[in-house]
């Protein structure tokens, strides 16, 4: 199992996933080029330089065939992945993400705007805040907005700024049908971030593929409902014979 977290996220953060999986699969977590312990690359980041990284690990641990789960921008890796390496992907779970980023109506083009220009001139401190409060907006939610807040402004600017484009310039959604691995598209039907049509064209378009939406969760699904997450993990890998 190969876990890709999110933007300004960090392997740590899968830790719900890797207590549940733990005692039956072999769980790889990552930090993805630019994120927590892992180095920006020189040049321009990618998500294609990205995907690279991870297939160069996986090649040096060994690991022939993996299952793939990546949330948002790990999402992106792992469609990526799966349509530069194939025989390395034996399965995909794709949470909240998208083949390519466009906001869905006003309101959410604003939002976007105003998430970018944050990242480009306020203190870090202040982007984490409000991507936690848009992550975690409910009251039951302080502990898990304390956490990602604390999470993102640990980021340094310049990769996160980076990050953010690299997001805005991915486009893969030519070539969704080329993906030939089972894939399940997990929505939350509260998430704000990346709009719903984005994961229902990811599991329209992937041949057999499937959608699945947890109600009431936003945009970080494994961790504000990381009991109906797992639940659907743990189905979409039986189904696989995993």
């Amino acid at each position: 199992m190969l876990l890709l977290h999110g933007l300004g996220s960090s392997g740590d953060d899968w830790a719900p996933q890797v207590d549940a999986l733990g005692d039956r699969y072999r769980v790889l977590t990552v930090d993805l080029p630019g994120h927590h312990r892992s180095a920006r690359p020189r040049g321009s980041l990618s998500v294609a330089r990205m995907a690279a990284a991870v297939d160069a690990l996986l090649r040096r641990l060994a690991i022939d065939r993996a299952h793939v789960v990546g949330l948002s921008l790990g999402g992106c890796v792992a469609l990526t992945l799966a349509l530069a390496a194939p025989p390395r992907v034996r399965s995909l779970v794709i949470v909240n993400s998208f083949a390519r980023l466009r906001p869905d109506g006003a309101r959410a083009a604003f939002r976007a705007l105003g998430r970018a220009l944050l990242a480009l001139g306020a203190p870090m401190s202040v982007v984490a805040a409000y991507v936690a409060r848009e992550a975690f907006p409910r009251a039951d939610q302080v502990d898990l907005r304390a956490a990602a807040r604390a999470r993102i402004a640990a980021n340094q600017r310049r990769p996160y700024v980076a990050t953010l484009a690299a997001m805005a310039r991915f486009d893969v959604s030519a070539r969704l049908g080329e993906i030939r691995c089972p894939t399940l598209v997990v929505a939350g039907e509260r998430d704000t971030t990346v709009a719903m049509a984005a994961k229902q064209t990811l599991a329209d378009t992937i041949p057999g593929a499937r959608l699945a939406l947890v109600a009431g969760s936003g945009h970080v699904t494994p961790h504000d409902d990381p009991a109906a997450f797992n639940r659907l993990l743990l189905e979409h890998l039986a189904a696989q014979g995993a």
